[in-house]
């Protein structure tokens, strides 16, 4: 395989799937430990790549934990298309025709027509989600769903956007977005961090189950 093309694949997976470790890595591209870690020390040259900050445990037990990375700002970028700068001056023309509104909503309308069709009737919550992230996968949003805090909540995670540099210079997209998924899997959503906003994934919450009342 061309050391360029596992180069894309590594940061491909740590873009979609990150924070990741060199050992899932690894396995998930098939790799030994040594080219994973010759990647990642070339990606993390290159400022494409960083650690991921862990919060502070008190308790951390023997041993050093593992390692795991994300994408930066720079390796996102490293996957937009070279017509971005082109679709942000045009973002930039509507919002001074006093157009953008229009355009968001039509842009964002046109995936909630595609994905809609694919939810069977009658489809659980935890289906609906499986069924859009696997959509905006196919859209280029590399998405996957994990588990929240607590077991109350999915969190549908877009480790790529295909329209980042748009949503940066309008935020507008993203709240729309949001609504778009709200609507989709017909619950409350809330977005968490965004791609645009400069976290390494964009998050939204899904509660999937009612929070425990409290003692007392």
């Amino acid at each position: 395989m061309h050391a360029d093309s596992t180069r894309d694949q590594v940061l491909s997976l740590i873009v979609s799937d990150g924070p990741i470790t060199a050992a899932v890595l690894a396995e998930e591209l098939h790799l030994t430990a040594a080219g994973v870690r010759r990647h990642l020390s070339a990606l993390e040259d290159d400022g494409l790549i960083s650690d991921h900050e862990r919060p502070v445990q008190a308790d951390r037990g023997r041993g050093r934990p593992a390692r795991s990375f994300v994408a930066t700002a720079q390796g996102q970028h490293a996957l937009t298309s070279d017509t971005a700068s082109v679709a942000v001056e045009a973002v930039r023309f509507l919002r001074g025709t006093g157009s953008l509104e229009q355009f968001v909503e039509q842009q964002v309308g046109e995936l909630e027509a595609t994905i809609a069709p694919l939810i069977p009737e009658g489809a659980s919550l935890e289906d609906r989600i499986g069924i859009v992230s696997d959509a905006l996968g196919a859209k280029g949003y590399a998405s996957s769903v994990r588990p929240g805090p607590g077991g109350y909540t999915l969190q549908l995670c877009q480790g790529h956007c295909p329209v980042q540099e748009i949503a940066t210079e309008a935020p507008e997209w993203c709240d729309a977005e949001t609504k778009v998924i709200a609507r989709l899997l017909d619950v409350h959503v809330q977005r968490l961090s965004t791609l645009a906003g400069g976290a390494h994934v964009c998050t939204t919450t899904i509660p999937v189950a009612p929070a425990a009342p409290k003692e007392g």
